[in-house]
């Protein structure tokens, strides 16, 4: 049975791993606690909207863009495959998952990241 929590807590860890950060970096300018954000990371904790957008906010990762790569995921768990159904113009700005690292304001196109799965 795929458990929400575990994927949103694997994309975000994912993702501030991928930038280099470290949970205090980003527990800081979420404004969340340390030991909360850990717990969110580790999938212990659900996380209310309002706090998973003020930690894609500190990871400089908009929150559909996030939450569309735990949708993909969650798809593949279940067996489902995952039709490419990104407009065209979001793809080209945001990439096709968060399997490309997202750089807000560098002026140039998503850049691959090796992918952990």
């Amino acid at each position: 049975m795929v458990v929400l929590r575990h994927e949103i807590g694997e994309v975000l860890r994912d993702v501030r791993q991928r930038q280099g950060r470290t949970l205090r970096e980003v527990s800081h300018s979420a404004r969340v606690s340390l030991g909360y954000l850990s717990e969110v990371e580790r999938g212990q904790k659900e996380a209310s909207s309002e706090l998973l957008s003020s930690i894609c906010t500190a990871l400089d990762v908009p929150l559909s863009i996030m939450l569309r790569e735990v949708s993909d995921r969650v798809a593949l768990a279940e067996g489902i495959g995952v039709p490419d159904t990104v407009p065209s113009e979001l793809t080209h700005e945001y990439g096709r998952s968060l399997a490309t690292e997202w750089r807000p304001g560098a002026g140039e196109s998503p850049q691959p990241v090796a992918s952990q799965h």
